[in-house]
C-alpha cells in the first residue's frame, strides 16, 4: 500500500473495513482502470464498494476517526484518474443505494442507481421529464452533483430534493433551490456531502410517446458519439456562443493522437482511449487541444471531465 499520511492508520482502517464489510467489498491497491469508463487510472490505496447506506456511513466514520482522506465517485463515467492512483480511501457508490420507487409523479432513486435505469422506470410508469437522461451513463448521484444534461434537459429541471450524508456519516437534506444549480455545476461540488437519495418531480404523459422519445434520444446518441471506445463523455464544457466539438474540428484536430489517447474521429468533442492510453496521454492531448483552439479562435476550452489522483512517481 502506498503511504497515506500515517501508513499504520491506513492499514488499520483497511483491516477494520474488511472485518465490518467483508473482503469482497474492500480491496487494497485496486486499479482504478477497472472502475472508470476511460479504462485508465492507477491504484486506490483502499477501495470500498458498500452495499447499503449504512455501510457507506460506517466507512466514512471510520476513515474520519483514523485520519484517512476519502474520495467518493459513482460509476466513473466522467472521471480521469491519474497514473499514480488515489491516496486514501476510495468509495464507489455504483451498486450501493440503487433502489428506485415511484409514488404519483415523484420518482425516488438511490444515488447508486444508473440514470438510464431511472429514466426507463419513469418511462414505463408514463412519467415525463427524464427522457433526456436516458443516455447519461453515470449514476443518479453523480448526475445531480454535476447537474448533468442532454438534449436541452438538465437535472435542475427535475430535482425536487436531495438527501446526503456528510463526512461524519450524518444525514442532511437539500431542496433544489439550495443546490444553486448552474451549467454542469451545483453547490454539492464545494461541499463534503455525499448524495444518497434523489427525489425527482415529473409529470404524467403518454407512455408510448415517452418511450418513443427515449428511444429516439438513444438512437441519436449512438449515431453521433464514439460509444465503441472508452472515454469519459464530452471532454470540454460548452464555451459561450460555441460548441467545443465544432471548434476542435475546425482547428484540424479530429483524430489527433498523443500516445493511446485520440480526439475522436466520430465526434471531436470526445477524447477516446484507442488502447493503452495513460492519464498522462489524455492530459497532454487536452493541453494541446486547448492551446490550438485558443490560438486559432481565441477561445479557451474548460475541461468537463473530473481529474483526480497523483502522477506516477509522486510522493
Amino acid at each position: 500500500m502506498v503511504q497515506v499520511g500515517d501508513a499504520a492508520a491506513a492499514a488499520k482502517l483497511a483491516d477494520l473495513l474488511m472485518l465490518a464489510l467483508g473482503t469482497e467489498a474492500v480491496r487494497t491497491n485496486e486499479p482504478m482502470s477497472r472502475h472508470t469508463s476511460f479504462r485508465i487510472g492507477g491504484p486506490a490505496d483502499i477501495f470500498v464498494a458498500p452495499k447499503t447506506a449504512t455501510d457507506l456511513a460506517l466507512a466514512l466514520r471510520l476513515a474520519r476517526e483514523h485520519g484517512v482522506p476519502v474520495f467518493v465517485f459513482g460509476n466513473g463515467t466522467n472521471l480521469l484518474v491519474r497514473d499514480g492512483g488515489i491516496r486514501g480511501l476510495v468509495i464507489k457508490l455504483a451498486g450501493c443505494c440503487t433502489e428506485i420507487a415511484i409514488s404519483g409523479t415523484r420518482l425516488r432513486a438511490g444515488a447508486g442507481a444508473l440514470m438510464a435505469a431511472a429514466a426507463a422506470a419513469a418511462a414505463e410508469a408514463g412519467l415525463s421529464g427524464l427522457e433526456f437522461a436516458a443516455g447519461i451513463p453515470g449514476t443518479v448521484g453523480g448526475a445531480v452533483v454535476m447537474n448533468a444534461g442532454a438534449y436541452d434537459g438538465e437535472m435542475k429541471d427535475v430535482v425536487v430534493r436531495v438527501e446526503t450524508v456528510d463526512e461524519t456519516g450524518e444525514p442532511r437534506l437539500y431542496t433544489s433551490a439550495e443546490l444553486n444549480f448552474g451549467y454542469r455545476q451545483s453547490a454539492l461540488q464545494q461541499r463534503n456531502d455525499i448524495v444518497t437519495t434523489v427525489v425527482f418531480g415529473l409529470r404524467f404523459g403518454d407512455r408510448e410517446e415517452i418511450i418513443a422519445k427515449v428511444r429516439d434520444f438513444n438512437q441519436r446518441r449512438a449515431l453521433k458519439q464514439p460509444l465503441d471506445l472508452p472515454s469519459a463523455g464530452s471532454t470540454f464544457r460548452r464555451p459561450p456562443g460555441h460548441y467545443a466539438g465544432d471548434l476542435i474540428q475546425r482547428a484540424g484536430l479530429r483524430g489527433f493522437t498523443v500516445g493511446g489517447a485520440q480526439v475522436s474521429e466520430k465526434h471531436a468533442g470526445f477524447i477516446v482511449n484507442r488502447g493503452g492510453a495513460t492519464a498522462r496521454d489524455v492530459l497532454a492531448l487536452i493541453a494541446h487541444v486547448q492551446k490550438e483552439v485558443e490560438r486559432q479562435f481565441g477561445v479557451w476550452l474548460e475541461p468537463e471531465i473530473k481529474v483526480v489522483g497523483e502522477d506516477l512517481g509522486s510522493a
